[in-house]
């Protein structure tokens, strides 16, 4: 007999797949936080998700933070404009150079239009039974690569960084009205579609992307797929982290 999991969603519209992502980004986001020691860790409280301890800060500002960033990503994944989100943890100032960056690639989410986005698929399965348990491996995963990886220096920060589909149409939702600003160059993904004359092209017409994307070592994380719900995550560890560390 089929047992049934109610911590599963059901990922019946693209919505749903959305909205998926958007809850386990949020605990991702916290999760790499405390593993990376970018707040002290007694500044974080022991939580429950995915029927899994997790942490989540207690700082009222860093949770707003996080939500809020967590939201405007969410609108922009509605609008099939992302290809990924990355968080991205960089050195203190004066160089404030990115030393590891966590990347969430949502190129393999459907695109649908905005009046279909509460519309049932007919094309996949909607029930996800083990997505629950893909994203508690995830956490675990994540924990382990963080002992795995070198300590990083005192007083880093972070951003969140939503990188473009190289989609025809697509523009970068930026404005006085958005919560978005342009990523520094190095962080950059220019676009074929972007059309920049005055951008170095790269292989098969693409510009070629910014210094600090890439890194200089990866770590796979995880994929995770389930029906329309198909995630990559991985590690990418910047150039300027062995002379932060050194």
């Amino acid at each position: 007999m089929a047992t049934h999991n109610a911590d599963a969603p059901v990922l019946d519209t693209y919505q749903a797949v959305v909205s998926a992502f958007s809850d386990f980004l949020t605990v991702a986001i916290h999760t790499i936080l405390y593993e990376r020691d970018i707040y002290p860790r007694p500044s974080f409280l022991t939580a429950r998700k995915f029927n899994y301890a997790v942490r989540q800060s207690r700082h009222p500002k860093v949770c707003k933070w996080i939500l809020d960033a967590v939201a405007a990503v969410e609108a922009e994944l509605l609008k099939c404009t992302l290809s990924a989100t990355s968080l991205v943890l960089h050195a203190p100032p004066p160089s404030s150079a990115p030393l590891e960056r966590y990347v969430f690639s949502t190129a393999a989410f459907p695109s649908v239009p905005s009046s279909e986005v509460l519309t049932p698929f007919t094309d996949k399965t909607p029930p996800a039974a083990d997505l629950p348990e893909q994203f508690r491996a995830t956490m675990a995963r994540l924990s382990t690569l963080s002992s795995a990886l070198s300590p990083l220096p005192p007083d880093c920060s972070f951003t969140l960084l939503a990188e473009l589909r190289d989609d025809a149409g697509v523009q970068p939702p930026l404005g006085p009205n958005t919560p978005w600003i342009a990523a520094e160059p190095g962080l950059q993904k220019y676009r074929k579609s972007d059309g920049d004359a005055h951008v170095e092209q790269g292989p098969e017409g693409r510009t070629k992307t910014g210094t600090d994307l890439g890194g200089t070592r990866t770590t796979p994380v995880r994929s995770l797929e389930s029906g329309a719900f198909a995630l990559e995550m991985w590690i990418e560890e910047g150039k300027a982290k062995s002379d932060e560390t050194t």
